[in-house]
């Protein structure tokens, strides 16, 4: 070998070696900047750990001298100043805001959120039920549709014929008779934003909270809107009121209040409407049902013998029926019957197949359902004359 080549792969050897050099504080640089986000992270939480909370309160007023009045949630009002990095602009009263430790200043300006028990009242999956299962109501659903749907899907209409829509309906009748059935109805037939609470939900422990629920629950409602509220048993915080009462009574009426003007106050309800179900009328405040708040007060009366039929028709087309069973027959034996105790007798009556070992249900089941589920009410006509119920000793379970 001369020394030409010699002193080629000499020189070839070191520029290998030189780029391995490099190569290696490529990766050295790597790690350096991986260690120091790693360390720049672990000191963060430190200093979150290490730091002191911060008070939530709302804004209630700023002072011409720059200085804020805040409600804080520990109870007392504050006069505070304003940090430095709060943008003075979004100081607006109402906002959150959050105070040091010692409550002696604004130090950060909070986002605005929904209150967590308000948020878990929207309906997220919808029921299955739809009009066609709700039976002998075509009156009740046509005016359902007209007060909820049609301005909801079809706003122009009003507009054209300059009326205003109604904001609300309540459903009234004897229970069993598909108040709350319609309501889910609607929920499962309209794409608005569906939420549902019971009225006793908003009789609370603290004076005012009833008051904020109700406030919170429709500015929720008007965020997502278009909205349907439904407030089911609504008697249970809107009895007439009167002038003496426990202290308890007192807060059920300030809920009441705040309810009133949140149906007809300054804020317009635009595109929320709202469905409150009630088997007490007689007892409902009259400001509660006056126009303007309750624009349509819906009547759901037992069902008459054309409506009995239908809801029998609707709760046995998935049973397996005798050639014996005749439901005309079965309307008509059940004169008085909400729409609750025809689908508990269709149960019974199945359960009855069951105990006598068939597969399908025939007309003794149903008299014998329709014995033993209107019982002590009433006795239904026909029931008696030749047929006697069996006794759950004579059947045999399966």
């Amino acid at each position: 070998m001369s020394d030409v080549d010699f002193g080629a792969r000499r020189r070839g050897g070191i520029t290998d070696y030189v780029k391995q050099l490099e190569m290696r504080i490529q990766e050295l640089e790597a790690e350096i900047s991986y260690l120091r986000n790693e360390l720049g992270y672990y000191k963060r939480e430190i200093e979150k750990l290490m730091s002191t909370p911060l008070i939530e309160g709302t804004l209630l007023e700023v002072l011409p001298d720059g200085r804020a009045i805040v409600k804080s949630t520990t109870g007392p009002h504050l006069i505070v100043k304003v940090s430095g990095s709060v943008d003075p602009e979004k100081l607006r009263p109402g906002v959150k805001v959050a105070l040091n430790q010692r409550g002696s200043a604004i130090v950060e300006i909070l986002p605005s959120r929904e209150d967590p028990y308000v948020r878990g009242m929207e309906v997220i999956e919808r029921p299955k039920v739809r009009y066609t299962d709700v039976g002998g109501l075509e009156e009740q659903i046509r005016e359902i549709r007209e007060v909820v749907e049609l301005p909801l899907k079809h706003p122009e209409l009003f507009r054209e014929l300059g009326i205003e829509p109604p904001k609300g309906i309540l459903l009234y009748g004897p229970p069993g008779c598909g108040k709350t059935l319609l309501a889910k109805a609607v929920a499962g037939e309209t794409s608005a934003t569906f939420i549902s609470l019971v009225a006793s939900e908003l009789a609370q422990k603290f004076v005012g909270e009833g008051a904020r629920i109700v406030r919170e629950l429709f500015a929720f409602a008007r965020k997502k809107a278009p909205a349907i509220v439904l407030i089911d048993e609504i008697d249970a915080i809107a009895s007439k009121r009167v002038d003496m009462g426990t202290s308890g009574e007192r807060e059920i009426h300030r809920t009441l209040t705040q309810l009133l003007a949140e149906l007809d106050g300054f804020d317009p309800l635009d595109k929320v409407k709202v469905i409150a179900t009630t088997n007490r009328l007689d007892i409902l405040d009259p400001a509660l049902l006056r126009p303007g708040r309750f624009d349509r007060v819906i009547e759901v009366p037992l069902p008459d013998l054309k409506g009995r039929l239908e809801i029998f028709k609707i709760h046995t087309r998935r049973m397996r029926l005798g050639d014996d069973v005749d439901l005309e027959e079965l309307a008509r034996l059940t004169e008085g019957a909400t729409g609750a105790d025809i689908k508990a007798i269709c149960t019974e009556a199945g359960y009855s197949a069951i105990r006598g070992g068939r597969r399908y249900v025939n007309r003794a089941d149903f008299l014998y359902a329709i014995t033993k589920v209107l019982k002590g009410r009433y006795r239904p006509y026909g029931v008696g004359e030749g047929f006697k119920p069996r006794s759950r000793e004579t059947h045999t379970v399966v």
